[in-house]
């Protein structure tokens, strides 16, 4: 089982030339994967943080600006 980068290193000197290629493209779909999740957390904090201007009082005082 690989536990660390050094295992991990050690894997991919194991692994046929031929195979680095698909190791490279998941890797590289992992980060695109990890940027997304992150920017659907930043979009739902966003939203709950502006929820808390939604309400009556703030609309009625903004309004009469």
């Amino acid at each position: 089982m690989i536990t660390s980068k050094r295992d991990l290193h050690k894997f991919i000197d194991e692994v046929d030339i031929e195979e680095i290629q698909e190791i490279i493209d998941f890797v590289e779909y992992l980060k695109i994967k990890n940027k997304k999740n992150n920017m659907i957390y930043l979009l739902d904090a966003s939203k709950s943080s502006t929820d808390f201007w939604n309400n009556e009082i703030d609309d009625e005082v903004w309004n009469k600006k």
